[in-house]
């Protein structure tokens, strides 16, 4: 499907301190790229001014974070677009890299509190997260991710790790920008998890989508109660799978590989 494109106006740039002579589109997005910054429209607005305080309020080594702008009178939203720093690079399966990436972000990331929004959530894969922690019974359908989800479930045990603000998508959504570049990270899908589960779901896509092997899993076994968190890593997709009205065949399949190479750990 063809991503509509709605070029930002002179006036916004001009807020933003952006030439609009210099606009031009990124591919696969809305947003468009004004030298050194980039404009997005604004599809959730409470989303939108959390992630700008949050980008705002962190320093993570070695990761690249796309800063948010205000406008000159200070806002983070004007007529529906906000701002921030462009990040260059691409996306790319650096599976290691990726799960680094989420170790890093998270040691960042544990000091800041949950979101207000993040309390009344009943989106897909806000409620796929509370089935993948018993927090929720609901019936999902065999067919999609069910039965997996059954088989894997019994093995749930308690975890004992404090809870904190972790990304919950961070497969395909690292850039890099070359060897040499520290990665970069332009957006943040919230949960409230502890941190290593964070890393367990990227490494969990980057084996169900991306290529990885088992192996990726035991490089990161030295991390705290990780058999556990990949457990409910994969319960979570495979509940979002289930639940989600457009998952497709080939997301099944993938599914299927990495809950067989965490059945291993567990």
């Amino acid at each position: 499907m063809a991503v509509t494109r709605e070029r930002p106006p002179a006036h916004v740039c001009a807020a933003f301190g952006a030439d609009p002579d210099s606009a031009e589109p990124l591919p696969d997005s809305t947003a468009w790229r004004l030298d050194e910054i980039v404009l997005r429209p604004v599809s959730d607005r409470v989303h939108t001014v959390w992630l700008a305080r949050t980008f705002a309020a962190i320093e993570v080594s070695d990761v690249r974070v796309a800063k948010p702008l205000r406008t000159t009178d200070g806002r983070w939203i004007i007529a529906g677009w906000s701002a921030a720093r462009y990040v260059p690079g691409n996306r790319e399966h650096r599976h290691d890299d990726i799960v680094h990436t989420a170790v890093k972000l998270h040691q960042a990331t544990f000091h800041l509190p949950r979101p207000e929004h993040l309390l009344v959530r009943d989106d897909i894969p806000g409620t796929a997260e509370r089935v993948a922690w018993g927090e929720q019974d609901i019936a999902l359908d065999e067919r999609k991710g069910g039965r997996w989800f059954e088989i894997l479930v019994p093995a749930l045990r308690p975890v004992d790790l404090p809870d904190q603000l972790v990304h919950g998508e961070l497969f395909g959504n690292v850039l890099f920008d070359g060897d040499d570049s520290p990665p970069g990270v332009v957006d943040f899908v919230p949960y409230y998890r502890p941190a290593e589960w964070g890393a367990a779901v990227a490494a969990v896509d980057a084996i169900a989508w991306g290529g990885a092997d088992g192996e990726l899993l035991r490089r990161w076994s030295h991390l705290p109660e990780w058999s556990q968190l990949l457990l409910r890593a994969i319960l979570f997709r495979l509940a979002y799978n289930a639940l989600h009205p457009r998952s497709t065949a080939s997301a099944l399949d993938g599914l299927r590989v990495a809950a067989s190479e965490v059945s291993e750990f567990i």
